[in-house]
């Protein structure tokens, strides 16, 4: 069984080998090994911080977002942010949340308790997120990281999907995608009413009909269906998404089961749309489970 893990957790979105970094944590002696990406400095302040000392892999310091974090040894302009993947060793762990348990003053946190419980006493190490290889990828593709704990980095992480050389390619056959689906038909595009179907830089998924549509640079989930002369732009269209004839979705996440009617449009008249729906800082359109839009 392939080992190669993607992690989609509350709010980011990564790859990995695991085994390296249980291999690095082992080889350490580490009590803890705490995974983390490279990000800029000027961005310490949005993340868990890690700070190391000279040889760029003992812990010295757990912040949550400092505004005064150091730069990394290697890399002065960079940090490590914590992604919130640990590694103990299970005599280390069983020892340490004893202690929590028995501190009045604690909040009983991972990140906020017991791993710096741990960096206190020089058992934490951290494990270089640049470093895990998976077998296949590019080099563009090495450390990919998503923060999509926002309506726009979730949007921007599904045109990551559809971009000419995507930095998360979904096309590795050294990286295969084990996961539960449902049985639904193939894909299709086919023309209505004398108009040819079209979908253009987009990602189609099973049981999804274009229909005399036209798509571009979107995602378009299992049992979706674009109708003739709709057109649908840069958009992420849910399981189950409904678009009638004629009607125009851009810049738009539509989530499962939404009914756009015929003719009606979502993300051409932002401020109508943001009197009837959310639409994020940057200007995309959400409309939540099982809407009808408005004609």
């Amino acid at each position: 069984m392939p080992r190669y893990v993607v992690v989609f957790g509350a709010d980011n979105i990564y790859r990995m080998d695991p085994q390296q970094m249980l291999d690095q944590h082992i080889a350490s002696g580490a009590g803890v090994t705490v995974a983390a990406i490279r990000q800029p400095l000027s961005m310490a302040d949005q993340f868990g911080v890690i700070e190391v000392g000279a040889d760029g892999k003992l812990i010295s310091a757990f912040r949550e977002k400092p505004k005064d974090a150091k730069g990394l040894p290697d890399a002065p302009h960079e940090i490590f942010a914590s992604m919130g993947n640990y590694i103990f060793t299970t005599r280390v762990l069983v020892d340490a949340v004893n202690r929590d348990a028995e501190d009045p003053n604690s909040k009983h946190d991972m990140g906020g308790n017991i791993v710096p419980m741990l960096v206190d006493s020089n058992e934490a190490h951290v494990y270089d997120f640049r470093d895990n290889d998976v077998p296949g990828q590019r080099e563009s593709e090495r450390g990919y990281w998503r923060d999509v704990g926002t309506l726009d980095s979730y949007y921007e992480a599904h045109l990551d999907l559809i971009s000419a050389d995507p930095e998360f390619s979904l096309y590795n056959p050294q990286w295969p995608i084990y996961t539960n689906q449902e049985s639904w038909p193939p894909a299709r595009v086919q023309g209505s009413v004398g108009k040819a179907g079209t979908a253009v830089e987009s990602l189609l998924s099973s049981g999804s009909v274009i229909s005399g549509a036209d798509v571009s640079r979107s995602v378009l989930s299992p049992g979706s269906h674009v109708r003739s002369g709709a057109k649908v732009e840069a958009s992420v269209l849910m399981q189950g998404v409904q678009v009638g004839a004629n009607a125009v979705v851009r810049n738009a996440i539509l989530d499962k089961n939404v009914v756009v009617p015929d003719g009606a449009t979502v993300g051409v008249d932002l401020d109508r749309d943001r009197e009837l729906y959310t639409v994020s800082d940057n200007g995309v359109v959400v409309i939540g489970k099982g809407q009808l839009v408005k004609g």
